[in-house]
């Protein structure tokens, strides 16, 4: 197990340094410059070359990426052009509302599209399944930025339940919640039913019926148990998807996350917060994936790793 996990810690080095590879080519190659845009417009030629060469800007492109690797390693992902800010602290500082956004979303999606589609696959051709099939259906094809700005001025404009400048409170945390999850949900609930079902004409399942166990202990135990091996998977990167994906909700309901965030550093070219939150972000994926990766072994005991 040790050797496992250290062997796919090891295979997310170039992963991880090819993702930073890319981002850093891209700002390269993007129209404008960041000197200009800290000094303004107005900033003089000598002005302009004494900063680049403060900021190591004229120094080869390998030389720079390297740099950057090696800062990196040691936590410092540079400093915001804007305000000279480290990065790093300034991704923490947002980290918790984007993570407590991503975190409601998931249960949400988790306490509704799972229940809905082992009932869906118990009632299978049946009213509830068909009726639980529509349901899921509706809430995938709704669009999330249409979904957001309807309820904003239902409960934020007309109804006054919550606040459309943006708060920290639990109150205020509902709609955005609701909006990011209603789509993964959906895709639980058809995911669940599909492996339920599956898991169902399985040959252990006919001898646990054979043997007379309990029709609870069999859903639970032997179906239940064997279905989540997806639903796992999709539920450990749906978390890592709405980290990074909370763009548009966040900007909406007015959260200071990661979202907004990555927006303005965008609009501005702040290059070293987008390349920071970019990086932040991929390791974060990836430790999620190693993560349910291991978890396999856990839920499913025919599941071992091998070195």
């Amino acid at each position: 197990m040790v050797t496992y996990i250290l062997r796919r810690i090891l295979m997310l080095i170039p992963i991880l340094i090819g993702v930073t590879f890319l981002v850093f080519a891209i700002a390269e190659v993007t129209p404008g410059d960041p000197v200009v845009i800290m000094l303004g417009t107005r900033a003089t030629p000598e002005r302009i070359a004494t900063l680049r060469a403060e900021l190591h800007l004229d120094d080869p492109f390998l030389l720079r990426f390297g740099r950057y690797i090696v800062n990196a390693v040691q936590g410092d992902l540079g400093r915001s052009i804007r305000g000279q800010t480290p990065v790093m602290q300034e991704i923490l500082d947002r980290l918790p509302s984007t993570a407590q956004l991503a975190f409601a979303a998931v249960i949400f999606a988790t306490l509704f599209g799972i229940p809905v589609g082992v009932i869906a696959a118990q009632s299978r051709g049946k009213l509830v399944d068909n009726a639980a099939m529509l349901t899921a259906l509706v809430g995938l094809s709704i669009p999330s930025f249409w979904l957001a700005i309807i309820l904003i001025i239902i409960f934020g404009i007309n109804l006054k339940w919550i606040s459309v400048t943006g708060g920290e409170g639990v109150k205020d945390l509902i709609l955005p919640a609701f909006t990011l999850g209603l789509a993964p949900a959906a895709v639980l609930a058809r995911l669940t039913r599909s492996s339920v079902l599956e898991v169902k004409e399985e040959d252990y399942v006919r001898t646990a019926h054979g043997k007379g166990l309990k029709k609870r202990t069999i859903q639970i135990r032997h179906i239940l148990r064997n279905a989540l091996i997806p639903v796992i998977t999709y539920l450990g990167m749906l978390f890592a998807d709405l980290l990074g994906g909370t763009v548009f909700i966040e900007s909406v309901f007015a959260r200071p996350g990661l979202g907004r965030f990555a927006v303005n550093a965008i609009s501005a070219r702040d290059f070293p917060q987008v390349q920071g939150l970019v990086l932040f972000i991929a390791t974060f994926y990836v430790v999620i994936n190693l993560l349910v990766d291991l978890l396999y072994g856990v839920i499913d005991p025919r599941i071992r790793f091998t070195n």
